[in-house]
């Protein structure tokens, strides 16, 4: 309550003073004409008290400026006809910085919080530029007369500028202007507009003065990346070091314009770009085409969970009274059918119809010997750019013994073909959650180990609860809070020893299947010789644009992270393709804005944005609305009627933040959020878009409605009953 009193009391003391000025036309003591008028009146009474002229002078500037009142140009001529030349710009110098910053300080202590919590999302990237490069971008500023000092200071005050930095720069970047108008002031009697003071030639020279430092930071990147050394960041290591000190010849003729390594979603939506602009283009890879997404994660995967839902549904049929009796299928059809499915979508991703667009394909293990140099075959490919996009692989933990055993990953699952009576599934995120309840509902007696406090640890609680009370119900056991420790094998059997809050517990199993994340791809093609540098995370270490440390090599995909997904790998292909191609003239930051995602188990949970758990976690001022999918007609007739759509909204606001939708086809009905973030659509329209019934699809209709309910203008109804009452003659 103090903070609020604080901000009423500073706001109603500007209030009075800006009125006052107005009010009582002071503004007209601060123009050119009264100036003149004045000038011996004003020389004389300087002449006879110097000390008080001077200090009442700077107060004056400090206040004009700090409360952002026209004036302060008629003022500076002053202070060059009263003080002569270095005495004004001294003091006009120091008092114009100290009112601009009193500007920034009001301007901050008054509207930052609220601005930062309502457009927070939007200038998150501004405010990482201005803690990165603000004082560069200020100076420039201050550079240019065109753009008016008092904006720049409120506006600045809205930043995470620091208040020291934001005066020195003020001090730095005002101090040519002041000295123009101060010289001027110095002849005020050829003066006779304020107009006349900046001519259009001098305007010119302030612009230009105050775009060079931009120019020149542009014509540094632009040499650093024809030059092609490692210097987008310094060096970190020794190795670092000794990279940035090499030199590479750069060839005068290029065989490519890009060669893209790896050819799954990131490669290969980056090598069709690059053809479809009509670039020269090689893509390399040196197993399959389509990567892990098409041969062993995305198609397999939802092929064998799609077998898997029908025998549960025959199952449930028993429900209905529709079957009886159990249930019999062949195993090795089963895994026979994703194979299947595979070979239907190979086409899509095949050599042939990528070398029908223009693109190179090259089979084999490729090699980068430079910057502009790539080995493959024998052959030395030279390129302008090169993308690195050689994915990840499954990560394989040290656990005692499990060598010697053997086991599965999401690679090898799929060349099984007899089905494993007792199954451990070491994972509890996306691809251990799917292969825990496919393989259950297959009929495998599967447990599954998870070392955290919860499954699908990235959703809320009350996902990861629903989720593992349905793997429970169907049959599977879940264990969280177990940590596998060794693998042994007794008298022919293997058996999972585990921790469990002090206590090892044996699991006997037939196969273990290891889900518990994925590494990138960062050995065996000559990054760590060429001094590419690693992230703490394992990954490529990119910039914003998906460059390197060396600028003509990019990344994208699984191998750059953040988000191993094969639809962001597609999204940062684009990025990455353009600026290798285009790079020179017009570059593009990645935008991770809207990243959607989705589990596919039953129920699937698919997301967007916040959840409930991050937005606390954040701080954010934030209120969520839930509606229930049992109220829906379609998910009634389909009797699938468990699970909620989510969504998080600013207070107060129908701006969506983030939702969570667990339910049959959430992954599809989810499609309609991230359109609406992605274009700043509130739940206001949604509400007011027709949707078919009956349709699942209608359930966020349903989660708009109730978000409306719960914002309903009691007040302005009462009023309105009032009204149809005397409407009835009552």
């Amino acid at each position: 309550m103090s903070g609020n009193r604080s901000k009423l009391l500073i706001i109603a003391v500007v209030a009075i003073l800006i009125v006052a000025f107005f009010v009582f036309d002071l503004g007209r003591f601060l123009t050119l004409d009264y100036l003149k008028s004045q000038q011996q009146a004003f020389q004389s009474y300087y002449a006879a008290n110097r000390g008080s002229t001077l200090f009442g002078y700077f107060t004056l500037y400090i206040l004009v400026t700090a409360l952002s009142l026209p004036g302060a140009a008629v003022m500076t001529l002053a202070g060059g006809a009263l003080f002569g030349f270095w005495t004004a710009v001294l003091v006009v110098s120091f008092a114009s910085s100290i009112g601009a910053t009193l500007a920034f300080l009001v301007s901050r202590f008054l509207l930052r919080d609220w601005v930062q919590g309502k457009f927070g999302d939007k200038l998150r990237a501004i405010n990482q530029g201005v803690e990165r490069e603000g004082s560069f971008y200020l100076f420039s500023l201050r550079l240019v007369p065109l753009f008016p000092f008092f904006v720049i200071n409120l506006v600045m005050g809205l930043t995470p500028m620091r208040t020291v930095t934001f005066y020195w720069v003020s001090q730095l970047g005002m101090l040519a202007g002041t000295a123009v108008y101060v010289n001027a002031g110095t002849q005020l009697g050829g003066i006779t507009s304020l107009g006349g003071i900046l001519s259009p030639g001098i305007i010119f020279s302030f612009v230009l003065l105050g775009i060079f430092p931009l120019l020149a930071k542009k014509m540094l990147e632009f040499v650093k990346r024809r030059q092609t050394v490692p210097a987008v960041r310094p060096p970190a290591n020794e190795q670092d070091e000794e990279a940035s000190a090499r030199q590479f010849d750069k060839p005068e003729r290029f065989d490519y314009n890009l060669v893209v390594i790896g050819a799954g979603s990131a490669g290969l939506v980056s090598a069709y770009i690059a053809a479809a602009v009509k670039a020269k283009v090689a893509l390399i890879e040196k197993h399959k085409m389509g990567g892990d997404c098409l041969n062993t994660g995305c198609v397999p995967s939802k092929a064998l969970i799609r077998t898997a839902k029908m025998l549960a549904y025959r199952r449930r049929a028993d429900e209905f009274g529709l079957q009886k009796g159990r249930i019999d299928f062949d195993f090795a059809k089963v895994m026979e059918r994703v194979q299947s499915v595979i070979k239907q979508v190979e086409p899509h991703d095949s050599i042939e119809r990528y070398t029908s667009l223009g693109v190179e394909c090259i089979t084999g293990a490729a090699t980068v010997t430079s910057p502009y140099t790539v080995e493959v075959n024998g052959r030395t490919l030279t390129t302008r750019s090169v993308i690195i996009a050689t994915g990840a692989s499954p990560l394989v933990p040290t656990i005692k013994g499990i060598e010697e055993a053997g086991y599965l990953t999401s690679d090898s699952l799929w060349e099984i073909r007899e089905k494993p009576g007792r199954l451990v599934v070491l994972g509890g995120g996306p691809i251990g959650a799917e292969m825990t309840q496919a393989f259950t509902r297959l009929g495998c007696q599967v447990t599954q180990v998870e070392m955290a406090e919860r499954i699908m640890g990235r959703e809320d609680p009350e996902v990861s609860a629903l989720i593992q009370q349905r793997f429970e119900t169907e049959g599977a056991r879940v264990l969280t809070s177990h940590t596998a420790r060794e693998v042994v094998i007794e008298d022919g059997e293997k058996i999972l020893l585990v921790d469990h809050r002090g206590e090892t517990l044996r699991i006997p199993f037939d196969q273990i299947l290891v889900a518990v994340g994925r590494k990138p791809n960062i050995e065996g093609f000559g990054l760590k010789e060429l001094g590419v540098r690693i992230s703490d995370r394992g990954t490529v270490e990119t910039d914003a644009l998906l460059r390197t440390n060396y600028p003509n090599i990019l990344c994208a995909g699984d191998v750059a992270g953040p988000y191993q997904f094969t639809h962001t790998a597609a999204h940062q292909a684009w990025y990455a393709a353009v600026n290798a191609l285009f790079g020179d003239f017009k570059s593009f930051k990645v935008d991770y804005r809207v990243i959607p995602w989705a589990t596919f188990t039953d129920p699937e949970v698919a997301r967007v944005g916040l959840n409930e758990t991050e937005a606390r976690e954040q701080g954010i001022a934030f209120e969520v609305t839930r509606y229930g999918i049992d109220d829906l007609d379609r998910a009634i007739a389909e009797g699938e009627t468990e699970g909620w759509v989510k969504i998080i909204t600013r207070k107060g606001s129908d701006k969506i933040l983030g939702v969570t939708i667990v339910g049959s086809h959430a992954g599809d009905l989810l499609a309609e959020y991230v359109l609406a973030m992605k274009q700043n659509i509130g739940l206001n329209k949604i509400l007011g878009t027709i949707h078919s019934y009956p349709t699942l699809a209608e359930a966020n209709k349903m989660a708009a409605g109730e978000w409306k309910k719960a914002h309903t203008p009691e007040g302005l109804l009462r009023w309105v009953a009032r009204f149809h009452t005397w409407r009835r003659g009552r």
